[in-house]
């Protein structure tokens, strides 16, 4: 039955496209404009260094001036610390990505693998600062930089001293042996290899979003207010169709990321052990804290709600 329903799916999505083929080319080159224009100038150079810096052996130096602030805060191993950096810093998909790496290298064990998927997988502030708070014309800026990222750091600490206070201690031992003496690459070989996997990532992106949008064409024939359901199938091209219109659903749509996200996150993290429903499951989790937040934000202070 579920063969019959992925068949009969994907001969009416063919036969949509056919029936409304301008539309369709509309949703697609949506979907290829945001790619190249807003995700590879940010993410393609932070994949390419994060790449050649894992591969040369080079996290320890790097992430040394805040080894002792962030490995005692978390208690976790050199190459976690670096994945958060990068997860919060450079933004979606490196949390993913970063974690896959170190996990094919067996640097990190799969629960701690799986503790950093829950939190540090966000949209960056490249993007957020950039892109999100612009298009919906925010005058302030630290009560959404709290929401978008101040959650996912105290989430983060809530499981590390609670689910996976047990989890982590029992894998340390396993797992610092191997992040003492990672296998090192040269500078030529690490670079040439770092640019190889961030250009397929960096295409699987585009071939996500330009997927994800296309889909937009289903909801758009057949529902009235089919462009809420946009940032759902792919965040980027669907908070453009919102604009500004719906400021508090986009701001709690960011946290989950919408199912081409997903579908990123479970292309990142493929054949690496760690579990996409538990990572679900934790965005789930992450946008439910976030609708309490502004909640409290409106009641604490209505005056400067959403301002």
């Amino acid at each position: 039955m579920k063969k019959i329903m992925d068949v009969f799916f994907f001969v009416f999505l063919t036969f949509c496209m056919l029936t409304n083929s301008s539309l369709s080319l509309a949703y697609a080159a949506l979907g290829l404009r945001l790619w190249y224009e807003k995700m590879v100038p940010v993410l393609f150079p932070f994949m390419v260094l994060s790449g050649t810096l894992i591969r040369m052996g080079l996290v320890e130096s790097l992430i040394r001036p805040i080894r002792p602030f962030f490995g005692k805060l978390f208690r976790i191993s050199d190459p976690a610390v670096y994945t958060i950096l990068m997860g919060f810093l450079c933004g979606f998909p490196m949390g993913a990505r970063t974690t896959a790496e170190f996990r094919n290298r067996q640097e990190l064990s799969v629960a701690e693998g799986q503790f950093l998927l829950a939190f540090c997988n966000n949209f960056g502030p490249v993007y957020f600062l950039g892109f999100v708070l612009p298009l919906l014309h925010r005058t302030l800026k630290l009560p959404y930089l709290m929401g978008m990222y101040g959650i996912p750091v105290i989430y983060g600490l809530f499981l590390r001293y609670t689910v996976y206070r047990m989890r982590l201690q029992d894998t340390s031992m396993v797992s610092q042996p191997v992040t003492q003496s990672p296998v090192r690459t040269s500078l030529p070989d690490a670079l040439d290899d770092a640019v190889n996997a961030a250009g397929l990532s960096i295409l699987r992106l585009g071939g996500y979003m330009i997927f994800f949008n296309l889909l937009n064409l289903l909801p758009g024939l057949f529902l009235h207010q089919s462009h809420l359901l946009a940032p759902l199938l792919e965040i980027t091209g669907g908070l453009q169709m919102l604009a500004d219109r719906y400021p508090l659903y986009t701001l709690l749509l960011l946290p989950f990321g919408g199912l081409s996200g997903i579908a990123q996150t479970a292309a990142c993290i493929r054949n690496t052990g760690l579990s996409l429903k538990k990572y679900i499951i934790h965005k789930l989790v992450l946008t439910l804290l976030t609708a309490f937040y502004y909640l409290g934000w409106r009641l604490l202070s209505p005056d400067t709600f959403l301002l």
